[in-house]
C-alpha cells in the first residue's frame, strides 16, 4: 500500500521534470539521443518507485541493430518497463494520438520524435507511417504495440491490428518480438494505483519480414506473428 502511494506521489512530478528536460534538450545530439536517454532515466525512476522487479532476457538481440520492436500490451507500466529495459537502443514508439494531448508530456513526445497515429483517419494514419519509415531510415528504432490497446485477458495475447504489420513491412528493419509477462497484475487497465510485483521481458529472435511477406500478405504476417508471440507468452506464464 505504501509503495503504491509513493509511486502515485512521484508519477506527476517526475513526468513533469523529465518531460520538460526532454523538450529542452530534444535538439541536442543526433536524433535526439540525449532526450531519449533522459526518457529512459525517467522510466527507470518510475520502475524503481513502483517497486516493480523486472527480469529481462535480451540475449537474442544485437545492440548494434535497428529494430521494429513488437511488444504485447497489458498495462500503462509497459511503457516505462520497456524504456528502462531497452535503454541501450535509440528508438521511439508509435502511440495513440490521445497521449500527445497530455499537457507537457505530449508536446515533449512530439519534439523528441515519437509518432502519433490516428487510426480513425486514414490520411493521418498514412502520414504517421511515413514518419515512422523516415525515423527507421535514419537508424532510429520503433516500438509498436500490435494489439493496439491494453489487453485485460492475461490468459492469451489480444488480437493484433494490421497497422503494425504495414509499418513493419514499409520500414527496412528487422522485427524483434518482445514478450512482457506480469505487468497486467502491476497496473491493470482502469486501475489507478500500481502495485509492486515481478515482470518478465523476453526478446524472441528477430527476423526480416520482407523476406517472408509482401504488403498484400500482411494478414498472414499478422496471424503468424501473433501465433509466435502467443506461444512464447504461454511458455513464460507456465
Amino acid at each position: 500500500m505504501m509503495r503504491s502511494l509513493f509511486f502515485t506521489a512521484c508519477l506527476a512530478p517526475l513526468t513533469l521534470v523529465f518531460s520538460s528536460l526532454c523538450w529542452l534538450f530534444a535538439r541536442v545530439g543526433a536524433d535526439a539521443r540525449l532526450s531519449h536517454r533522459l526518457e529512459c532515466l525517467w522510466a527507470r525512476c518510475l520502475v524503481w518507485c513502483s517497486g516493480v522487479r523486472v527480469t529481462a532476457d535480451l540475449s537474442a538481440l544485437d545492440p548494434n541493430e535497428t529494430y521494429i520492436f513488437m511488444a504485447n500490451h497489458q498495462s500503462h507500466m509497459d511503457i516505462p518497463i520497456l524504456f528502462a529495459t531497452l535503454s541501450g537502443y535509440n528508438f521511439r514508439f508509435l502511440a495513440k494520438e490521445s497521449l500527445f494531448a497530455i499537457p507537457v508530456f505530449g508536446p515533449a513526445m512530439r519534439r523528441v520524435g515519437h509518432v502519433a497515429i490516428n487510426r480513425a483517419n486514414r490520411r493521418k494514419a498514412m502520414e504517421a507511417i511515413a514518419e515512422a519509415v523516415g525515423l527507421v531510415s535514419r537508424g532510429v528504432g520503433l516500438l509498436v504495440f500490435p494489439e493496439g490497446t491494453r489487453s485485460m485477458d492475461y490468459s492469451r495475447l489480444g488480437e493484433f491490428k494490421t497497422g503494425g504489420m504495414i509499418v513493419a513491412l514499409k520500414c527496412q528493419a528487422k522485427v524483434a518480438p518482445l514478450i512482457v509477462s506480469g505487468s497486467g497484475r502491476v497496473l491493470p487497465k482502469h486501475a489507478r494505483r500500481a502495485r509492486p510485483g515481478e515482470v518478465t521481458v523476453r526478446a524472441l529472435p528477430p527476423f526480416d519480414p520482407h523476406a517472408l511477406y509482401t504488403l498484400k500478405e500482411r494478414e498472414a504476417f499478422k496471424n503468424d506473428l501473433w501465433a509466435r508471440m502467443n506461444g512464447a507468452y504461454q511458455e513464460m506464464r507456465q
